[in-house]
């Protein structure tokens, strides 16, 4: 039997750890993701903000949670964040799913809160203002999220 040299072998195990680091790497959401979810959180803020009928806010909340739902099933732990790899879930993990998951209530009580505050001390358009400041985190908050993801599937990957 012909066994590979010292080398030969390292080199191999090199070539692993870049084929997972590249697996690893693709953990992500797809920047619209975060920007169509910022877009339908203002949306829900301005017609919470003006007259529309109690009924047509949580018809439209209830849509926008169906098609997230619809839509983060697809891409959702960040496993096929492009279209080149689909990573398995046991590396994405579901750590990652129950810290988005966490994030987007986190954010809904921010909303509250904001909204709250902001018509307490007698702001105008609470809502308005309470979805833009939700916006903001979603947009800036959710690939640093997804960052902290990706570091944590590298650090299991490496203990391996």
């Amino acid at each position: 039997m012909n066994y590979p040299t010292e080398a030969e072998a390292r080199l191999a195990l090199e070539s692993v750890r870049q084929g997972r680091q590249q697996v690893v790497d693709e953990i992500g959401m797809p920047w619209w993701y975060w920007w169509g979810l910022a877009a339908a959180w203002i949306v829900l803020g301005l017609l919470a903000n003006f007259d529309v009928p109690w009924w047509v806010v949580t018809i439209a909340t209830v849509a926008v949670g169906a098609v997230h739902a619809t839509v983060s099933r697809r891409v959702f732990a960040g496993r096929q964040r492009t279209g080149d790899v689909r990573v398995r879930g046991d590396v994405a993990a579901e750590r990652g799913m129950l810290l988005v998951i966490g994030f987007l209530l986190v954010l809904v009580g921010v909303t509250i809160a904001v909204a709250l505050g902001l018509s307490a001390d007698g702001a105008g358009h609470p809502s308005i203002w309470a979805s833009c400041f939700a916006a903001v985190l979603v947009v800036l908050g959710g690939p640093r999220m997804m960052l902290a993801i990706r570091n944590d599937a590298a650090r299991r990957v490496i203990e391996e």
